[in-house]
């Protein structure tokens, strides 16, 4: 049987950072469709949103190798 790990500060931290940073690209998104901006800011706030995409990304992504990694450890017992 495994056994879990309780969760860290820093993982709980990480997907409450993760929930935030979707949070904000869609308020970008939005901001963009609704012609909030002006053409500077468009591009200042689409450059945001692209970096909080792949920390999102990252997120995931690592949050996948756990998955796996688990799962091998599964199917090993």
């Amino acid at each position: 049987m495994v056994k879990r790990k309780s969760s860290s500060n820093s993982e709980a931290i990480a997907s409450v950072n993760y929930e935030a940073k979707v949070v904000e690209i869609e308020k970008i998104i939005a901001r963009i469709e609704a012609g909030e901006l002006e053409l500077e800011e468009v591009f200042e706030q689409f450059a945001t949103a692209v970096e909080h995409l792949r920390q999102c990304e990252d997120f995931l992504q690592q949050r996948q190798q756990q998955v796996d990694l688990l799962i091998e450890t599964l199917n090993d017992d």
